[in-house]
């Protein structure tokens, strides 16, 4: 595992979370809908290059970082979405991999709905420019190929693979997101990628280590 994923966090709101469970998800998109707005909508100037668009996601309680944040998980959340409808697709995957998958489905396929409603709540586009350049743990076309080729064995260790490099990707882009953001939905959210995937993590090693 990413040596960063082991390090302090530098938020004492992480350690709050830092035990819960893949259950946390369900909460977090409940305590989204009725977070409260920071008195004075707290965040650091921009320039003014970003200034309208920040200005509009301020109005919300949200800074430049929490747009950023959901217009980049977006698109690497439909991807897990997309890897795990692949290997559920193939006939005599091993059941425990299964399980796996659709669990990453329950969990993330809502977590998209609610990035979805932020953005448009904050008046953000859904895409950010050049949004799949640097971002962590996201697989090529030639992976996702590779992926879609596998007989159910083989495709059950892949996907294991792949999936642990990109939920690292996705626990690194929250990280980042718990440092710089404003919203304390999207932060819940943040918080419960963190414990949720890592959670994730530990289970899929301990499958390939079986």
């Amino acid at each position: 595992m990413n040596p960063r994923h082991d390090r302090r966090p530098r938020r004492g709101r992480r350690g709050a979370l830092a035990g819960v469970g893949l259950g946390l998800v369900v909460g977090v998109l409940a305590l989204a809908g009725c977070a409260a707005n920071p008195p004075g909508g707290s965040h650091d100037a921009h320039d003014t290059s970003s200034a309208e668009s920040d200005s509009a996601a301020s109005t919300a309680g949200a800074n430049e970082a929490d747009v950023m944040f959901a217009q980049m998980m977006l698109p690497h959340h439909e991807q897990a979405l997309e890897m795990s409808g692949i290997v559920l697709a193939k006939a005599g995957l091993d059941p425990e991999v299964a399980a796996l998958a659709e669990q990453i489905e329950a969990a993330q396929g809502p977590e998209i709905q609610q990035l979805e409603a932020w953005l448009e709540e904050w008046d953000a586009p859904r895409e950010a420019p050049g949004e799949a350049h640097g971002m962590e743990g996201i697989l090529s076309e030639d992976e996702i190929a590779e992926l879609e080729a596998a007989d159910a064995a083989s495709a059950s260790t892949l996907f294991l693979e792949q999936m642990i490099g990109h939920h690292e990707g996705a626990i690194a882009m929250a990280e980042e997101h718990l440092d710089d953001g404003a919203h304390e939905g999207a932060l819940a959210m943040s918080e419960a990628i963190i414990a949720s995937q890592t959670a994730e993590i530990a289970q899929m090693r301990e499958l390939l280590a079986g």
